[in-house]
C-alpha cells in the first residue's frame, strides 16, 4: 500500500520533512503547545453538565432542522469559547449535535471564526 508523502515541519524556518506536525528535532519544543482536554476545561464537572444537557436535548439540532431524527452525542459550543470560561459555561451557547454534524461544523464554521478575530 502506498504511503503518504512527508510534509514540511511546522516549526518556523525548518526545512525538515515529517509524517506528523513537527520533525524529531522540533517535536520536543512543541509538545506542550496545546493543553490536554482537562486543561481546556473538559473535566469531570464538564462531563456531568454534558450528560445532563444531552439528557434534556437528545436529538441533533442540525439534523432535526432537516427533518431527520438522529441521536446527539456531542455538546457543541455555538460560538467557540477559545478559553473564555464564561462563554464555556454559558448553556445558551451550547447545542446538541451528532458527531458527524459536530465534525462538519468544527472544520468549517469554527475554523472560519478562528481567523476572523
Amino acid at each position: 500500500m502506498p504511503r503518504r508523502p512527508k510534509k514540511p515541519c511546522k516549526h518556523p524556518g525548518c526545512p525538515g520533512l515529517t509524517d506528523g506536525d513537527f520533525c524529531g528535532e522540533h517535536a520536543i519544543l512543541h509538545r506542550a503547545d496545546r493543553a490536554d482536554a482537562s486543561g481546556r476545561g473538559y473535566d469531570s464537572r464538564w462531563r456531568k453538565a454534558r450528560k445532563l444537557f444531552l439528557k434534556r436535548h437528545p436529538l441533533c439540532e442540525k439534523c432535526r432542522e432537516q427533518g431527520r431524527f438522529v441521536r446527539a452525542e456531542v455538546v457543541d459550543h455555538i460560538v467557540p469559547h477559545r478559553g473564555d470560561e464564561k462563554l464555556f459555561w454559558d448553556e445558551g451557547n451550547w447545542q446538541a449535535l451528532c458527531k458527524s454534524c459536530h465534525d462538519s461544523k468544527t472544520m468549517t464554521e469554527d475554523r472560519y471564526q478562528e481567523y476572523r478575530y
